[in-house]
């Protein structure tokens, strides 16, 4: 099985592919897309789905585990977060790649086994599950966390014979 992570975000969309196979996780990719904060937003959403659909036709990902939104102070900060998701996740139906969505409490908890690990907890622990051998950058660090995440509760769903997660919960 092979993952695309999205870590959604109109300045920086983080994404990430790894693949697992015989239970073995491999690294394939991660990086950033970038906007220029000075263009229109119409613009920047189309530099985000220019990017993921580019990392789909290049990577090939079985399936896409993006990041969900959490509400901000800022509700204007909140709506254009909402935007850029929306975006990421329609690239990914575009070109038929199933979705699944985790919040950042469930990626946390997943691989570092705390659902309020900072930020620099998430980089080290993709790091030494990847076998990395530098820290990737943070908003890509999160994207392959969000990846892990769809993998590690693939797993316990097998193991559970669960069919999906849903709002924290295992479901038949």
């Amino acid at each position: 099985m092979r993952v695309l992570g999205i870590d959604p975000g109109l300045r920086k969309t983080g994404f990430g592919v790894i693949e697992i196979l015989d239970n073995k996780l491999i690294y394939i990719t991660s990086g950033v897309i970038t906007t220029d904060s000075k263009t229109s937003l119409s613009l920047r959403i189309k530099t985000i789905l220019d990017g993921i659909t580019e990392i789909i036709l290049i990577t090939k990902p079985d399936i896409a585990s993006v990041e969900k939104v959490f509400v901000n102070v800022n509700p204007q900060s909140t709506l254009l977060l909402g935007q850029a998701r929306g975006v990421a996740i329609a690239a990914c139906v575009l070109h038929n790649v199933p979705v699944s969505e985790y919040t950042a409490l469930q990626v946390k908890q997943s691989v570092v086994g705390y659902g309020h690990a900072e930020k620099q907890q998430v980089t080290k622990m993709v790091k030494y599950l990847l076998n990395l051998d530098g820290e990737p950058q943070s908003d890509a660090a999160d994207a392959l966390a969000t990846a892990l995440a769809h993998i590690h509760y693939s797993k316990l769903c097998k193991i559970f014979k669960m069919s999906e997660i849903h709002k924290g919960r295992f479901t038949r």
